[in-house]
């Protein structure tokens, strides 16, 4: 569990105080509402009749559902609560993000690990934060059978651990709302946007580690190491993606010219 600053302490020490819950129910009922993405909490504490849940709108369930006094301590801590966590950078999660498994059915999280390195009120976890740091707080992250994806819609930016490296890629104009991995031959990384279901290897790579592609490989063979081998026809496509970005970059070709040939190449996946 994420460890409290003596900012944090302190303000559990004074909700405890004001809401007549011990600090150990109240830090229980604050990650209860960090894990809830601030709207809502699961919790399971004696404090407060057992196992129950709160959601924003008024929606409140106790173990001692006929204690209306009980109900309404509670729900005051934790509407105060998401106040205090709205209040504080980086630990919500806005959008929706998913991972998701295809023909595999391995391990996946949904929005996985807010990130609290920046809050006042969590000690950093050098851990939570596997991205590049200059990319900033990420709008979403994920988790799926070992890879690891943080999601940057303001930098246009997808950061993606696989095999202990971190890959970076530039989402051009994708927005990005989840991620898939086909288990089969090739094992493949999908991702979802306006455009639909678009293969991870369409991007162009940012950074690997920190560093700049080495020139010559092209994004088909560098998602290869990563993900499984594309075929010929793929590798084919995905180099005609990359002349188009290169054309698109250099002003040559528009916006909407750029969106369509590139929907059109994706299309003969």
């Amino acid at each position: 569990m994420q460890q409290l600053t003596p900012e944090g302490q302190r303000i559990v020490n004074d909700l405890s105080q004001r809401h007549g819950f011990t600090s150990d129910a109240v830090t229980h009922m604050l990650f209860a509402v960090l894990n809830g993405n601030g709207s809502m909490a699961q919790f399971n504490h004696p404090e407060f009749a057992g196992s129950g849940q709160w959601m924003q709108g008024g929606m409140l369930m106790l173990g001692d559902m006929f204690n209306h006094a009980l109900k309404g301590r509670v729900d005051a801590l934790c509407w105060e609560i998401s106040g205090i966590l709205a209040s504080q950078p980086g630990l919500l999660r806005s959008g929706s993000f998913q991972s998701q498994s295809q023909s595999g059915g391995g391990q996946q999280s949904q929005g996985a690990g807010a990130p609290m390195g920046e809050s006042s009120l969590f000690i950093p976890d050098p851990a939570a934060h596997w991205w590049p740091r200059d990319l900033g707080a990420p709008s979403a992250t994920g988790s799926q059978n070992n890879v690891r994806y943080a999601y940057f819609a303001n930098a246009r930016r997808l950061a993606v651990e696989t095999n202990g490296q971190v890959w970076v890629y530039d989402t051009i104009d994708h927005q990005i709302g989840g991620f898939s991995q086909q288990q089969g031959t090739g094992g493949s990384i999908l991702f979802t946007s306006q455009y639909g279901t678009v293969n991870l290897a369409s991007l162009p790579i940012v950074s690997i580690d920190g560093r700049p592609p080495a020139a010559g490989p092209s994004v088909a063979s560098a998602v290869a190491a990563a993900s499984g081998s594309p075929s010929a026809q793929e590798a084919d496509i995905f180099s005609a993606i990359e002349r188009l970005a290169n054309l698109h970059g250099k002003g040559i070709l528009s916006d909407e010219e750029f969106s369509q040939k590139k929907a059109e190449l994706l299309s003969r996946l």
